[in-house]
């Protein structure tokens, strides 16, 4: 099941893909950060163990998925998706 988190639709938040538990001594190489229409990944960064993706708009009352792919120095590639419930607050 996806992580899921609650966004107002002004909001510019934050949202950190840890793939460090999975990766073991592996590190990632490149990353691409995804998000369902109607919302915004403003920017993207990443450390040899997580990606930490911006994301703004979204409307109120909607659901919306952000997507983490990455690719590893050993060759992995792998995907992990959260959920934006999106709640005027």
């Amino acid at each position: 099941m996806a992580d899921q988190f609650i966004k107002d639709p002004s909001a510019v938040l934050d949202y950190a893909f840890d793939w460090s538990a999975w990766l073991g001594d592996d590190t990632i190489t490149s990353h691409t950060v995804t998000a369902a229409s109607g919302v915004t990944v403003a920017s993207s960064t990443a450390t040899t163990t997580a990606v930490t993706a911006w994301v703004s708009g979204g409307t109120a009352g909607q659901t919306y998925t952000v997507t983490n792919r990455i690719v590893t120095t050993g060759g992995r590639t792998d995907e992990r998706t959260i959920t934006l419930q999106v709640i005027d607050r």
